[in-house]
């Protein structure tokens, strides 16, 4: 039957093609609507009262998200290509399995960055300066979980820039009191979803010696999610009463919380086809709280 899924598109693919879109993770499009999503969410909010977001502008940053979370991925399987071989989920990556080589994947990331740099260089100039900023935890991200247990942190220092970079895109600058805790949202939210996501792989990773806040807070863990949700919401309100929003923003930030408040109680973290689904459901969140914002503003 025909369908139209990531998945399904990688796998018509000519053969040649199909190590590379693996790599890139094009089959797997959560994480590229989770990198995606802040950038909405900012690009929704800097427009003015009345209005619609400025639908070239989230084209444009659509288009980066995907070049970027590719190259995200090149840069952590070029890191991990060793690690990734013993884990059972990850042994069947391009790089980890042999289809690529180290040569051809650093071929692939500057053809990504490269096409990456030409949609930055179409927005302002302090929007260039920001984006460029973020190249070293782009680069560094994958090094974290050798010495740390919060690579999750990290990570949501990473995939959250957009949270920035959108609001820049549309006003020439960052407005702080609203950028800094759209941002401070964003990488609380990282925290909970892929928290969530290193359950799946925490007894892989004790035996490699890699490090993850899901080793870290143990059976803990849900009281931590509970308080990276709780502080996301805070942050939120405090985003939306710095620029003006109105009913429709705060129902939908409400509505974030009760879909986190239902992950966390739901989730079982022994079972990593529960932490799977969680953490994939995450994009519902983000939609939700872009809805919101658009007839907030309107």
């Amino acid at each position: 039957p025909l369908s139209f899924s990531a998945a399904e598109l990688v796998r018509a693919a000519p053969g040649p093609l199909r190590p590379y879109l693996r790599l890139m993770r094009l089959h797997q499009p959560a994480g590229t609507w989770l990198l995606y999503l802040p950038c909405t969410w900012s690009v929704g909010l800097a427009a003015e009262p009345g209005c619609l977001p400025d639908w070239h502008m989230l084209s444009l940053l659509g288009i980066g998200a995907v070049l970027m979370r590719g190259a995200g991925c090149t840069i952590n399987d070029v890191w991990d290509r060793g690690y990734d071989k013993k884990v059972a989920r990850t042994a069947s990556r391009p790089l980890a399995a042999g289809d690529i080589s180290i040569f051809q994947a650093f071929i692939f990331l500057g053809g990504q960055l490269s096409l990456a740099l030409c949609v930055l260089l179409s927005l302002n100039y302090y929007s260039i300066v920001l984006g460029t900023a973020s190249l070293p935890l782009v680069i560094t991200y994958p090094l974290m979980k050798r010495i740390t247990y919060w690579p999750q942190l990290v990570l949501g220092l990473t995939f959250n820039w957009g949270a920035l970079l959108g609001w820049s895109a549309i006003r020439g600058s960052c407005e702080w009191s609203v950028c800094l805790p759209l941002y401070l949202a964003g990488v609380m939210w990282t925290l909970v979803y892929d928290t969530i996501y290193a359950h799946q792989d925490k007894r892989d990773d004790i035996i490699i010696g890699v490090k993850s806040t899901a080793l870290q807070f143990k059976e803990d863990t849900k009281q931590w999610l509970s308080g990276f949700s709780l502080a996301m919401l805070l942050s939120l309100c405090i985003a939306g009463m710095n620029c003006n929003q109105t009913f429709p923003y705060y129902s939908a930030v409400a509505a974030v919380g009760a879909h986190l408040a239902h992950q966390i109680y739901t989730l079982d973290i022994d079972k990593p086809e529960d932490c799977w689904k969680k953490f994939a459901s995450n994009r519902t969140v983000g939609v939700l709280l872009f809805v919101g914002i658009v007839f907030g503003n309107l």
